[in-house]
């Protein structure tokens, strides 16, 4: 019997025919769990399925850019047209999905006229007018990170037809003449204690869709599955050019300060992940936001759950001591990752990162000394006031470290350039010359024909005063080769590891310079054809470019799931299925049993 679902989320990949493309993608998702097509849905749409299942609603998540990854005989427009749920959702949370998100948009009104499309995400709601006046295929537009309420006030209207959509909140529509209408801004809340991430919840829905694939979030999950909380919406930093900045959240989604989630009962989603699943846990979101009360009171609850998994916790600044003790104390294997930016403080503090490299040792000195698993830092190519030598000097600042800290193997320095784009809605996206760049999409047109480039160089979407996308390109390789070097010199990686990713950039570099030859080629057919031709040499470059991406993972315990727990979910959604059955016998009709959960959802 099929699944009923009301509404279907759909996770784009980057670019919808990466399949048939070739791009070369380049070291844009290496630092990050999922490949260069992205397929790593949001955590949104876990919440969102649940708090529409309260009220009665089905919901299925689709993760059509994994499908599409692991399965080359997969067909997303098959699966779409095979669907009738009251309406789909398509994530455009960051913008790299912008090529992907709109083809799927396309496709769902191809497949189905009358079925309306509603997009949500973070880059929707700063590209909110843009999507409704330009796409026809886009009905809705859902703006903020507080779109729980609104989508179930929308689903209602689609479900009765009854009820007014100018007093849907946070709503970006197109009435009956075409006109873009937008609503008031004014759904935000206030604190995240009614929403949380169960995975339990997930792997019922597994269950019910049968769809394995459908609900894994990035490719590897199953080999490596880490897991995540949610501990804050919003930002108390303002790094110049991040989507997720105060800036942005104040201007773009009505955020005026963070939402937090109070500390036992995130600490009860911790402990219930870590009863359940033998996973890593990131905690999203520097526990020290709230203040170092709100820390102290998580670190608190969490020692009293006894936690096993190693738990991964974000700082936007180095932490103080005390706090690191109580982290001991309190999580047996505990991890810690930050992103320096660079090597130089000033370029550090006119990006929005407030704290000296002194503080940031001493940080990195007790970690250490009480046993902290490992602390990964980030440094990045392409902020501001930064040029070729400084980048090289940050790579110099890691042979620092690194021989400061050469008698552990816990510290590991990475550097990546930022792309493929500058966030749209960051202070530097709106004020570029402010800040010494040249942006170069400005709309959402822009940002999805910037996906169709050959390689990330031509992909990028900004240059700085102090370097050129060449520049930029050629920085990124020449430090990769570097901190590699680093890492085979300290004994961080084995010889035969350390060679293969040396090749692997020397490869990539030397690519990225055959494509820029081709592109100076200027008959069209001639040119398309070199690339393709290419296709199979980009695909074998398009992954672990700048270091191997498994040096991002930690530990894992061999069983990843506690067989009880799976046992228990799948009799649940045995009982609903055959619950379903039964009735559907007695009204000749499929009945949904979702909807006893409104009266549990009403309360």
């Amino acid at each position: 019997m099929m699944r009923h679902a009301d509404l279907v989320l759909l996770h784009p990949p980057s670019i919808y025919d990466f399949r048939k493309r070739s791009v070369m993608f380049g070291p844009v998702s290496d630092l990050i769990p999922s490949t260069p097509i992205f397929e790593m849905y949001p955590i949104g749409f876990v919440v969102l399925s649940e708090y529409l299942g309260k009220y009665g609603y089905q919901v299925r998540i689709i993760n059509v850019a994994l499908k599409m990854l692991k399965g080359k005989r997969y067909d997303p427009e098959k699966e779409i047209g095979e669907l009738n749920p009251m309406a789909f959702g398509i994530d455009l949370h960051w913008m790299p999905h912008c090529h992907g998100s709109i083809a799927l948009a396309e496709i769902c009104k191809r497949r189905h006229p009358k079925i309306p499309v509603i997009f949500g995400g973070l880059s929707s709601s700063y590209f909110h007018k843009d999507l409704i006046d330009n796409y026809p295929d886009i009905d809705y537009v859902l703006r903020g990170d507080s779109t729980e309420r609104p989508l179930l006030q929308l689903m209602d209207y689609i479900r009765t037809g009854d009820g007014d959509l100018a007093q849907i909140p946070n709503l970006t529509w197109r009435d009956k003449d075409g006109k873009t209408r937008v609503n008031p801004l004014t759904n935000v809340l206030s604190d995240l204690n009614g929403f949380i991430v169960d995975f339990s919840y997930v792997m019922k829905k597994v269950m019910r869709y049968r769809d394995l694939k459908g609900y894994t979030p990035y490719a590897n999950w199953l080999e490596y599955p880490a897991t995540a909380v949610l501990n804050v919406r919003g930002c108390t930093h303002n790094c110049k050019i991040c989507g997720g900045s105060s800036y942005f959240f104040k201007k773009s989604v009505n955020r005026q300060k963070p939402a937090y989630r109070d500390p036992g009962l995130l600490a009860d989603e911790i402990g219930k992940i870590s009863k359940n699943m033998n996973t890593p846990i990131m905690i999203i979101g520097d526990i020290l936001q709230g203040g170092k009360g709100y820390g102290v009171d998580l670190l608190n609850a969490l020692k009293k759950k006894r936690i096993k998994n190693p738990v991964g916790f974000e700082f936007f600044v180095p932490p103080p001591d005390d706090i690191l003790e109580m982290i001991a104390d309190a999580i047996p294997h505990f991890n810690i990752e930050m992103s320096p930016e660079s090597h130089d403080e000033g370029i550090r503090r006119f990006f929005g990162r407030p704290y000296g490299n002194e503080e940031l040792e001493r940080m990195l000195d007790t970690a250490l000394r009480l046993g902290c698993d490992r602390i990964d830092l980030f440094f990045i190519i392409g902020v501001p006031r930064q040029d070729y030598k400084s980048v090289i000097d940050t790579v110099e600042y890691c042979d620092r470290l690194y021989k400061r800290f050469a008698h552990t193997k816990r510290l590991l320095l990475f550097i990546s350039p930022y792309a493929p784009f500058i966030d749209p809605g960051s202070e530097a996206y709106e004020n570029p010359e402010k800040f010494g760049y040249r942006i170069y999409c400005k709309t959402v047109e822009e940002h999805r024909k910037a996906m169709e480039q050959p390689s990330w160089k031509h992909i990028l979407s900004y240059e700085t005063e102090w370097m050129t996308r060449d520049e930029i390109v050629e920085s990124s390789y020449e430090a990769a080769l570097k901190l590699n070097q680093m890492r085979m010199d300290y004994g961080l990686v084995c010889e035969r590891k350390g060679l293969k990713t040396q090749k692997r950039i020397i490869r990539a570099r030397e690519t990225i310079k055959e494509i820029d030859r081709i592109m100076a080629i200027k008959d069209k057919h001639e040119r398309e054809g070199l690339l393709l031709a290419l296709r199979s040499k980009v695909r074998d470059l398009n992954e672990n470019t700048i270091c191997d991406k498994k040096d991002l993972e930690w530990p894992v315990r061999f069983i990843r799931m506690s067989v009880w727990w799976v046992i228990r979910n799948w009799w649940h959604i045995e009982i609903e299925h055959r619950l379903e059955r039964w009735k559907a016998l007695i009204t000749k009709k499929p009945v949904r049993v979702s909807h006893l959960l409104e009266k549990e959802g009403e309360k």
